[in-house]
């Protein structure tokens, strides 16, 4: 698939019940969505299903799904959020070029080899992050080490020193730039790089530049047990696997959160607070890529982007071996949504279309 880049600050150039009933949250709770929401919870055939929203400084959240309550409330546990973490990474890149530590054209085999020559046309850490670098969705020799875990935790086969190999040993077939491709490995590669070129875990990294800055104290990479992090399923809903192991792929999807937590960072996306994330977070919202037939699928450095009738949203979709996470905003209604439920989807199953309806819908009464 061809792509059009467009100009990046630094960079750039070229998815009988049981009900936990209401939530209670500090900001006050829009009446009016709760039957809707209601409604998108007992769509989606899941054990533990939430359903999240935060319009003009309301909250809303409702929960349950096909299992009895935990003795934790669902809005309560952290769920895996998948690929969604990208959204994360996206903004921790982007607020290191804005404070002049990285630019965004560092030639990733600098950051990981240093002294190794990087080519005429190099893969840099824009491309990583748009998905641009030319490289496979999983490295080419992912499924044989991954097989023997393909069912519980395939990804904790393959950890960074694997990741990093796999990269300086690919060649890519395309010219880094000229073509999307939706990537883990690239966005894995892309945090072991600024891991390297800043002399900091990605762990912690992430949380000294984003989770901590927002406030996001339910956030993090790693599980917690001890029932505070919610139990994934697999396809058929009832066999529990366990939690998600990222491997060597932390910056594409390690990331755990609660709803709370995730209506916080995307009210930072609607309004950005003052701040050192400020300027970051209204730079994310800005198209960096098109593609497509009449370049019609738009992309900024960490979101899809969608038309409305009244504007641009901004979303992004992850899933683990269990369970399934969707976020996303839309300032011209000042509407953010974020599902999650504990149960891995099969291919047209209401859970992703359910989510994306309501949010591009614009939850208007």
């Amino acid at each position: 698939m061809t792509g059009r880049l467009m100009p990046w600050p630094g960079t750039l150039v070229d998815d009988a019940r049981a009900s936990d009933g209401p939530a209670t949250d500090a900001a006050p709770e829009d009446a009016a969505l709760g039957p809707r929401l209601e409604r998108a919870v007992d769509a989606c055939d899941a054990p533990d299903v939430v359903f999240a929203v935060s319009r003009r400084g309301g909250r809303t959240i409702r929960s349950g799904g096909t299992a009895p309550p935990p003795p934790v409330p669902r809005p309560e546990l952290r769920y895996e959020l998948g690929s969604a973490s990208k959204t994360f990474t996206g903004l921790l890149l982007t607020r290191l070029i804005q404070h002049g530590r990285l630019s965004g054209g560092e030639p990733a085999v600098a950051c990981l080899a240093p002294g190794r020559a990087a080519g005429p046309a190099p893969v840099t850490l824009a491309h990583l992050v748009t998905h641009t670098a030319g490289l496979p969705s999983l490295p080419r020799d992912f499924f044989v080490r991954a097989l023997p875990a393909w069912r519980t935790n395939p990804y904790a086969r393959y950890p960074a020193p694997y990741v990093i190999d796999a990269f300086l040993r690919h060649r890519p077939r395309h010219r880094p730039g000229t073509r999307w491709h939706y990537s883990n490995f690239g966005v894995a590669v892309l945090g072991h790089a600024v891991a390297a070129v800043t002399a900091t875990d990605w762990d912690e990294l992430v949380a000294a530049q984003v989770l901590r800055p927002l406030a996001l104290s339910e956030t993090g990479p790693r599980p917690l047990g001890h029932g505070v992090d919610a139990v994934g399923h697999g396809k058929d809903g009832r066999t529990a696997v366990p939690a998600f192991d990222a491997g060597g792929f932390p910056a594409a999807g390690a990331l755990r959160a609660t709803p709370r937590d995730l209506l916080t960072f995307l009210e930072a996306h609607l309004d950005p607070p003052h701040g050192p994330l400020a300027d970051a977070l209204l730079s994310v919202r800005t198209p960096v890529l098109r593609r497509g037939l009449g370049h019609r699928h738009v992309h900024t450095v960490a979101w899809f982007r969608h038309p409305t009738g009244g504007g641009p949203m901004y979303f992004h979709g992850g899933a683990t071996m269990g369970q399934q996470a969707f976020i996303g905003f839309r300032p011209d209604t000042g509407t953010a949504l974020a599902a999650l439920c504990t149960r891995r989807f099969r291919a047209g199953d209401p859970f992703v279309a359910t989510a994306y309806s309501l949010l591009a819908e614009g939850l208007e009464e």
